[in-house]
């Protein structure tokens, strides 16, 4: 069907998603003669939008005689016609001084981003948290709670703390929990989680282990430790930003956002799809496979460590967002991320 699109077709197309997307209101020949410079006649403008109607570009509401973009529409548009707006120094000083004046713990660093993705883009923003085994071990402590309660306190490469309680099967005085810090800090450390558990298993396979208690309770406790029972944390700023959307007066739309946003579990599937794309990924509507989101768009980036990816970043709105200038507001968040975050592993 894009074959069909002549220039004049997308010239067209283009100037319906972006006076939509200015003004929300269905788009008729005379707006974009007189508001989007198309020399064009009326008439022709008129032909040219029933031929787009056909391909399925555009829909004709009922209420009105103009037309207002489709899924397809705004991906072909996406996909073929989008022209990125370079983001302006100020705006970029603006984003990068949130996070140098405070010199920021990752899990704080992660939430002023989702915060000044909210702000800056005038949508909700997102960021996923990394997940245990995406990260690189940098110390792990023990502090005794009671004869058999542990608190494991867990500190990865790029600064997440992760606290965990712990039951053993034998009282454990505090110099034989301090012999077994110092022996998994000084053999784990710069280790991706993956290869710690890997190398857990592999030494209490081994017979040794079983003699040297030290080794069999450093292995027994860190294993416990660091299990991730964690399907996935997202951070999300400016919920209340979908409420200045017209897209989303409806109470009952709304409320079934809301919903979807406090269980998480759309998003956390949504921004596992970055995890493995470069650059930025655009999902529009129904691509999102929820049907309470079937009129929201998610922009993402991922960001990432010395070590590789660690989670995702974007932003969430109507279909009808300005992708033009929110492409590159995610896009330099995730790079701003990814470089702080290997500035304070240095």
């Amino acid at each position: 069907m894009a074959a069909k699109l002549t220039d004049r077709g997308q010239k067209i197309l283009e100037a319906i998603i972006e006076e939509y997307i200015a003004t929300a209101q269905p788009v008729g020949s005379k707006a974009l003669t007189q508001n989007q410079g198309i020399k064009l006649s009326p008439a022709s403008v008129r032909n040219v939008m029933a031929e787009l109607e056909e391909l399925g570009y555009l829909i004709s509401p009922h209420t009105s005689a103009g037309r207002i973009p489709t899924e397809k529409g705004y991906r072909f548009y996406v996909d073929t016609i989008l022209r990125v707006s370079e983001m302006d120094r100020r705006q970029q000083d603006r984003i990068e001084l949130q996070y140098r004046q405070q010199g920021l713990q990752m899990t704080d660093m992660l939430r002023e981003a989702s915060r000044t993705l909210s702000s800056i883009s005038h949508y909700t923003g997102l960021v996923m948290v990394p997940r245990l085994k995406a990260t690189i071990f940098r110390h792990i402590e023990f502090v005794k709670l009671s004869p058999r309660l542990i608190l494991a306190v867990f500190v990865t490469q790029s600064g997440l703390v992760q606290n965990k309680l712990v039951e053993v099967d034998e009282d454990l005085s505090p110099r034989e929990l301090e012999q077994i810090t110092n022996y998994l800090n000084q053999t784990m450390t710069g280790l991706s989680i993956q290869d710690v558990r890997t190398r857990i298993i592999t030494e209490m396979a081994q017979e040794k282990a079983l003699y040297d208690q030290l080794m069999r309770r450093a292995f027994t406790l860190s294993s416990a430790a660091l299990v991730d029972e964690s399907s996935g944390e997202v951070i999300i700023e400016g919920t209340s930003r979908f409420l200045e959307q017209p897209e989303f007066s409806d109470l009952d739309c709304m409320k079934r956002i809301v919903q979807t946003f406090e269980q998480k579990s759309a998003l956390v599937e949504l921004l596992d799809r970055g995890l493995e794309t470069k650059g930025v990924q655009v999902i529009i509507g129904s691509e999102t496979a929820h049907t309470e989101l079937s009129d929201c768009s998610l922009i993402t980036a991922a960001y990432s460590g010395k070590r590789g990816t660690l989670g995702t970043l974007g932003v969430i709105g109507p279909n009808r967002m300005p992708y033009a200038t929110i492409i590159p507001i995610v896009d330099y968040t995730a790079s701003l991320i990814s470089r702080l975050l290997d500035t304070d592993n240095d």
